[in-house]
């Protein structure tokens, strides 16, 4: 008998539900301590719009790419073990970029690569396990809470790494990047307390592409996910760089951090609670419309107030966009053609149309410094991309999960 524990009234939730939403936390709390600081590191070294475009194409161009191979072994060997191949990367990332020190502007196409090769196997890994672990009545619940606990995270992480850089400098990165390693490690030792979940049959991923043309609600759920991706391609980089550029110093993203992941994990538990099948697409749709908004309160002014509200205003919008998509999107998978069969198959080809959607914002972003001013460009650009998360509503209107 599965063993489960209720909570929040008749919520039954598994031991390998609870253990998922721990790693989850440790991997949040791991990538909030250094994730943004890795991009500041690089800016201080090369002072280039480009560079750290390049780098960041680099991990979206490699993601989906090892998405596809993570999902073909996956059929072939345990999740959790796709899963820890994923971690050991990311802790090979954080060697590598120790171990280059004040060179690490010199290979930002590896550190690029080897980021994204480990957020490739790690997100196959979590976003299946995810899928299998929930059931339809507990996905709004550990979406929520994963919000949560990654807000956790994000409220610990960057504050402290602003603290330790701004008290120790140049050295305080090489500290903050040790951390990550640590926190990687337990995640590890964390996954073995997993049940093991090995997976067999065909590799579907072709059959899964052309299912667009079948499936009314799985085109649209992949094209709500592109223009996700749109606008995370640029913003996920220049946001910390803006607020870095209004003060010059890495308290102040740390602080920006904080504020955001305060107000980010309220916002994650009260939708969570409140947050019904029956609210989504408006839910939806107020949050891409506050992430819009919020665009406009730095767009024309930098300034480190503004970017402050910022961090508020998208702390709210997030949790309102995030947990009813999740959750509507693991809804359309497990209604689809051979859901059972081909679950891992879905979520790669999920995953390919959300960096396809990044590589796109990249490209533009680096089209629009190379040939413009980018004082002007970048401003332009965000302007029209920022427009992503608004653009979901469009395509998941229209979804119908029980006409399924």
């Amino acid at each position: 008998m599965k063993h489960v524990q209720k909570w929040f009234g008749d919520i039954e939730l598994s031991k390998d539900l609870l253990l998922l939403l721990a790693i989850g936390g440790l991997y949040s709390l791991s990538i909030s301590l250094s994730n943004s600081f890795v991009n500041i590191y690089l800016w201080k070294q090369t002072g280039k719009y480009i560079d750290l475009a390049v780098y960041n194409l680099s991990v979206v161009i490699l993601q989906p790419l090892t998405f596809i191979i993570a999902g073909r072994w996956a059929k072939k060997v345990d999740r959790v073990m796709v899963f820890r191949i994923g971690v050991a990367f990311l802790a090979l990332f954080y060697l590598s970029v120790l171990f280059s020190r004040g060179h690490a502007g010199d290979f930002i196409v590896l550190l690029g690569g080897l980021l994204g090769i480990g957020y490739g196997f790690y997100w196959l890994a979590y976003n299946v396990l995810t899928f299998e672990i929930t059931e339809p009545e507990t996905r709004d619940f550990f979406n929520g809470f994963m919000g949560a606990f990654g807000s956790i995270g994000g409220m610990a992480g960057p504050f402290a790494a602003g603290l330790i850089i701004s008290a120790i400098g140049k050295s305080g990165y090489t500290v903050v990047f040790a951390l990550s390693l640590i926190l990687f490690a337990l995640a590890v030792v964390l996954s073995f307390f997993i049940a093991p979940r090995p997976a067999h049959g065909r590799y579907l991923f072709k059959q899964i592409v052309k299912e667009r043309h079948r499936n009314p609600n799985w085109k649209r759920i992949t094209s709500a996910h592109f223009v996700q991706g749109l606008r995370d391609g640029t913003f996920v980089f220049m946001i910390s760089v803006f607020v870095f550029l209004s003060t010059g110093s890495e308290l102040s993203l740390g602080t920006f951090g904080l504020i955001n992941s305060c107000l980010q994990f309220l916002g994650y538990t009260l939708v969570a609670r409140y947050i019904k099948i029956k609210h989504r697409q408006r839910s939806i749709f107020l949050g891409g419309l506050l992430l819009y908004a919020a665009v406009f309160l730095f767009i024309f002014e930098v300034t480190y107030p503004r970017m402050l509200l910022y961090a508020a205003t998208i702390a709210i919008a997030y949790p309102l966009l995030l947990v009813p998509y999740n959750s509507m999107t693991y809804d359309v998978i497990g209604r689809a053609w051979k859901a059972a069969e081909a679950r891992i198959e879905y979520v790669v080809v999920l995953e390919i149309f959300t960096n396809a959607g990044r590589v796109a914002s990249i490209l533009l972003f680096i089209a629009a410094v190379t040939f413009f001013n980018s004082q002007v460009s970048i401003r332009v650009l965000m302007l029209v991309i920022g427009a992503g998360h608004l653009c979901i509503s469009l395509f998941t209107r229209n979804i119908r999960i029980g006409d399924m």
